[in-house]
């Protein structure tokens, strides 16, 4: 089993005109155009069993619209969250409908959604997912959209998660793009539902330092991910696989901590 837990789709009446403006903001081509189906088809070719499907509403007034698409997209592939927007005036109703449509998380993109992940107006928020038991995601550290604002380093991170020590936050990209030297100072080792996600790290990140993270956190706390379609999950399960961590702890990254989390 492998479960990849951070992969992007859209609905195929935007996608092309979505992956097109991502791929010029990120100078980074996609490996499909972002449809559900090309996303399964990728999966079979890389071994993929099941993803969670990670949706961002960039404004107040896309939140409901593309919780209603995601929740569509449910199958025994695709285990879709949810998305709010934090300036909408309907934030807390929406994380009530999105519990009760029976979806188990929703994601943030502080860049894209501008805020600050520390930012004490998000931490009512914050309270709300964990009331409801609704996973969190975050993206964190180096996004090409604002590359001179990180609004998700590792120190912001910790007091959010600090702030909120109920929530199960999973840090995408190991806790920060590109920011693991901070990574390790700041968020490895902290105690509770603090997770972190392997997305786009492989050729990333030095082997050596992952070992190390994988090690100090522990490997119950890490999530197999890869960030399609910018990144092909055959890297990160290749990446995983090859480390100089025990069967056990492999298993548990590439599905055991997933299954766990989702309730599967």
């Amino acid at each position: 089993m492998i479960i990849d837990f951070h992969v992007h789709a859209f609905d195929e009446r935007i996608s092309e005109k979505a992956i097109s403006k991502l791929e010029a903001t990120s100078d980074f081509k996609a490996f499909n155009r972002g449809t559900i189906k090309e996303t399964i088809d990728c999966f079979d070719k890389w071994g993929v069993d099941k993803g969670v499907l990670l949706t961002i509403a960039t404004k107040p007034s896309q939140q409901r619209t593309i919780n209603d698409w995601a929740f569509n997209q449910a199958s025994d592939r695709i285990i879709p969250f949810g998305s709010v927007h934090p300036d909408a005036e309907d934030v807390f109703e929406e994380l009530e409908r999105i519990k009760s449509m029976g979806l188990k998380g929703i994601k943030f993109h502080p860049d894209y959604q501008e805020f600050f992940i520390d930012d004490e107006k998000m931490f009512p928020i914050y309270k709300k997912c964990a009331e409801l038991g609704l996973i969190v995601v975050f993206h964190a550290g180096f996004d090409p959209l604002s590359p001179d604002i990180i609004h998700a380093v590792p120190e912001a991170s910790a007091r959010a998660f600090k702030a909120v020590p109920d929530m199960t936050m999973v840090l995408a990209h190991l806790g920060g793009m590109n920011l693991f030297d901070d990574v390790e100072k700041n968020l490895v080792g902290l105690e509770g539902n603090l997770y972190f996600d392997t997305a786009f790290i492989n050729n990333s990140i030095d082997k050596s330092q992952l070992e190390r993270i994988i090690k100090n956190h522990g490997a119950d706390r890490i999530l197999l991910a890869s960030d399609s379609p910018w990144h092909e999950a055959s890297g990160e399960i290749a990446l995983i696989k090859s480390l100089g961590i025990s069967d056990e702890d492999k298993e548990l990254i590439l599905h055991k901590n997933a299954e766990r989390l989702l309730g599967l």
